[in-house]
């Protein structure tokens, strides 16, 4: 089966799941509060349904449009616009005839369930899978700095002992520690067996993010092939697994970043000289990058991964721990989005479509689907109208103000959210179409 097949069978199930759970968290408090629900949808069910059934006072179905799913409850403003029922008077089981503070819980059910779901499943997987991690000892050969953090007073070949101050444990991560989080001090051990603290200044990831530099460290390593992707220019060019890299545009590569460094050198993306290794002989060839300046070549890791299990217990304490610095950080991340080039790069579901492997991997599946509900939660507690949110925003008003905002009122802020979901759905899966024609 194709990759594309892979990741959207893993997209769909993936979306059904969160979707399902995520209703459910309004449906059941709904019930629990004796308001009636009239349906209960996977998908849009946009003119016709591919399956429903009517079990009580609730239509269940499927609908064909995969874009996201429904709880219609009686007596509420949503995405419906039933101004019929509005219109009549009020009826003990209408959700606009339940306290301020039952409205609240219902509305606030789904994203709890998508914050608790993403927590459970990521203490389920370090409990099945454990966890993987370099520390200080396993990476003796440090890290292959970004010249723009010599300038901070980094140097090739530094280990990295401790982020403000505590030990890292995986210190391969410290690339994502300076962009998500605030990173004041790095200790490292230079190749000399020299310790300095650096200073890092407060707008760091800022910075990474408008440079492009968003791996200043990476581990060095050999310059020996350890995959080189299919269809890339390295692949085409014959380049394989197991060959040693010795020189590029012929000056010397002692070690993986010399190859970086000197790929990155030439800003022309022209044809690039490379001399290689394999069985013994020197063979050299051209391999033209593409327009985003790839070859397709990996190197072989040069450390040793730690893993460590965890008991039941210390599952639960160590998936919390990670589920709230995912939710952290995505928070954290999200103000690049209001800038030119983060706005760019959002993407739609094609762009949560290839957070999945191309070959079915249940831990990544598990792991990519905890994230996306994560994200889901933030992004529906957002206070836009239409949006969990919006409405947990006007019933906090009516709580603090005493009044409910009217009906007419309602339905235009309503009106108003969906035109804007609707921009934001447009504007982020145009993003991905415009990525998949032009490659960049």
């Amino acid at each position: 089966m194709s990759p594309f097949f892979v990741k959207a069978i893993q997209l769909l199930l993936s979306l059904s799941i969160l979707i399902v759970l995520h209703e459910l968290g309004h449906f059941i408090p709904a019930k629990l509060f004796k308001t009636r629900v009239e349906k209960f949808f996977l998908f849009f069910d946009v003119k016709f349904a591919l399956f429903k059934k009517k079990i009580g006072e609730t239509v269940y179905g499927i609908g064909w449009l995969p874009l996201g799913g429904y709880v219609k409850i009686a007596g509420m403003i949503d995405e419906s616009m039933d101004k019929e029922q509005m219109a009549g008077p009020p009826q003990p089981w209408e959700f606009r005839s339940k306290p301020a503070w039952q409205r609240l819980i219902i509305m606030l059910g789904g994203v709890t369930v998508n914050i608790i779901l993403g927590f459970l499943i990521y203490m389920a997987i370090i409990f099945t899978w454990g966890t993987n991690h370099v520390g200080f000892d396993d990476l003796p050969q440090g890290f292959a700095v970004a010249d723009s953090f010599k300038e901070l007073g980094f140097k090739d070949g530094d280990r990295v002992m401790e982020v403000n101050g505590e030990t890292l444990e995986d210190v391969i991560q410290i690339n994502h520690y300076l962009f998500m989080r605030d990173v004041e001090n790095i200790t490292v051990m230079h190749q000399n067996g020299q310790k300095e603290t650096l200073s890092i200044p407060e707008d760091i990831g800022t910075t990474m993010f408008e440079s492009g530099v968003l791996r200043p460290f990476s581990p060095i390593a050999e310059p020996v092939l350890d995959s080189v992707v299919a269809d890339t220019p390295a692949h085409k060019a014959g380049l394989l697994k197991g060959d040693r890299i010795l020189s590029l545009n012929d000056q010397n590569v002692v070690y993986w970043n010399d190859f970086n460094r000197l790929k990155r050198a030439d800003t022309t993306n022209s044809a690039l000289k490379i001399t290689y290794l394999r069985n013994g002989a020197e063979q050299t060839i051209m391999v033209t990058p593409n327009e985003d300046g790839v070859v397709g070549v990996y190197p072989k890791a040069n450390f040793e991964i730690q893993k460590r299990q965890y008991s039941f217990t210390e599952s639960i304490s160590a998936g919390f721990d990670f589920g709230y610095w995912t939710l952290h950080d995505y928070i954290a991340q999200f103000k690049y989005v209001f800038t030119k080039k983060g706005a760019s790069q959002v993407g739609g579901f094609g762009a949560i479509g290839n957070l999945f492997p191309d070959a079915w991997n249940w831990k990544a599946f598990w792991g990519t689907t905890a994230f996306i509900s994560i994200i889901l939660a933030f992004m529906n507690i957002l206070p836009i109208p239409a949006l969990d949110g919006g409405h947990v925003m006007f019933l906090l008003y009516e709580i603090i103000a005493g009044r409910k905002p009217n009906d007419k009122f309602m339905e235009y802020a309503q009106l108003v959210g969906f035109i804007i979901l609707i921009a934001l759905l447009l504007f982020a899966n145009g993003n991905d179409i415009y990525r998949a024609i032009t490659g960049k």
